[in-house]
């Protein structure tokens, strides 16, 4: 290739983000109307145009059949997760006297993309009892309802360890 020509664009990452947009799209619809799946491709793709117009963030999401098999093993512990938390704050709530320790924590995440660490971080602000407030470097800086531990590692373990090995696979 002669130095002037501009290398072949890579789609840096528009098509697996349309799929995966798609794909929850009809799993939330539930519907196989063709109205509803025209308008469910459609948005996916519109809204994967926005997310990937500056590639910095999404150009090392690739798509094939082991990290979407991992994403969806981390969507059901996601939701494993969402409804032990939700049962956990239910607790909270009827306990005659409640007796907590919040606090700020910072764990580390060994998830090297910016995609991975929003997914983790979403993961945590999603399920009750925690909240994300900073993240820096490698460092996610929580908000936890109560405080087991101080300890990063250990805090780690309790707060992102259900998710981050899925989303290690997933997003890198």
């Amino acid at each position: 290739m002669a130095p002037n020509q501009p290398a072949v664009k890579r789609p840096s990452g528009f098509l697996w983000l349309s799929v995966l947009l798609t794909f929850i799209w009809f799993a939330a619809n539930s519907s196989f109307a063709v109205g509803a799946l025209a308008t469910g491709a459609l948005i996916s793709v519109v809204l994967a145009y926005m997310f990937t117009r500056k590639p910095g963030a999404w150009r090392d999401v690739r798509l094939s059949p082991g990290r979407l098999y991992h994403f969806v093993l981390y969507t059901g512990v996601f939701l494993v997760e969402l409804v032990r938390a939700n049962i956990n704050m239910m607790r909270y709530v009827y306990a005659p006297r409640i007796n907590i320790d919040p606090g700020i924590v910072r764990i580390r995440t060994r998830l090297k993309t910016p995609v991975g660490r929003l997914a983790l971080a979403n993961s945590i602000a999603l399920t009750p009892g925690s909240l994300v407030i900073d993240i820096d470097g490698d460092s996610l800086f929580v908000h936890w309802l109560d405080v087991k531990t101080t300890d990063p590692d250990e805090a780690t373990r309790a707060i992102a360890g259900a998710f981050e090995e899925h989303l290690r696979k997933t997003f890198g």
